[in-house]
């Protein structure tokens, strides 16, 4: 079964938007994780305008599954991710000041950055994943950068989907059956929700773990938490 990473942000964003501690991030990451979910996602950026570096620090002992932290491998970044040691660390090419993902690795261009800092993170036991957009060439560049996996940015594949366009899971079909080949694991995140996310695991050969914050806690306003989590875990058999 496919595993599900529950990313935390927005509850990092509610509780920032009044200060204090409610909701308390820390309950919720154990709580999730008691609804059945097999992973915590976090992604702290520089501006900290929602999970903050401290919060790492925080889930470091709360995160009994599976932890991974996402960001560009910028030099705070990096010193973070060596000091928490979480199971995963996704590398993500976020623009200072961007308002969320927007786009893959180019890893051929950026091939010998990408493999200096995921050796260093693999000498400290992380498992390393490069976020890349269903492009044959950046799936092969990811190869050889020595990442274990990569994450599939999804969110053309929503948009797609959206549309009634089943045919928009074919560059991510393929990208996986590729990485399938080169023997690289295989993650996915960005706009994957409960309408569109069995559609996409079934078309997905070999997807380990998927990464799902904003249309999770949103659907958990109407539906409750516990009940979001394991209707994901239901469509994901």
């Amino acid at each position: 079964m496919t595993k599900l990473s529950v990313n935390i942000n927005k509850i990092a964003t509610l509780r920032n938007a009044r200060g204090g501690n409610v909701p308390d991030l820390l309950q919720v990451a154990k709580d999730i994780q008691k609804f059945g979910a097999q992973g915590i996602t976090i992604h702290p950026r520089p501006d900290e305008r929602h999970v903050r570096y401290q919060d790492a620090r925080d889930l470091k002992s709360i995160v009994y599954t599976e932890f991974n932290i996402e960001g560009n491998p910028q030099h705070n970044f990096i010193d973070l991710v060596l000091e928490c040691k979480p199971t995963q660390v996704t590398l993500v090419p976020d623009a200072i000041g961007a308002i969320t993902s927007s786009a893959g690795w180019d890893t051929i261009k950026h091939q010998a950055y990408l493999t200096e800092v995921i050796q260093e993170f693999q000498r400290n036991g992380i498992r390393t994943s490069i976020f890349v957009d269903p492009i044959l060439e950046m799936v092969e560049g990811a190869k050889a950068t020595g990442a274990d996996r990569i994450e599939l940015y999804t969110e053309e594949f929503a948009h797609q989907y959206g549309l009634g366009n089943l045919n928009g899971i074919e560059p991510y079909t393929k990208a996986a059956i590729l990485a399938n080949d080169l023997n690289l694991g295989i993650n996915a995140g960005h706009d994957l929700s409960l309408d569109n996310i069995k559609f996409f695991k079934e078309n997905i050969p070999g997807l380990l773990e998927v990464s799902i914050g904003h249309a999770l806690i949103s659907e958990a306003l109407y539906l409750g938490l516990d009940n979001v989590v394991n209707m994901y875990l239901q469509k994901m058999k």
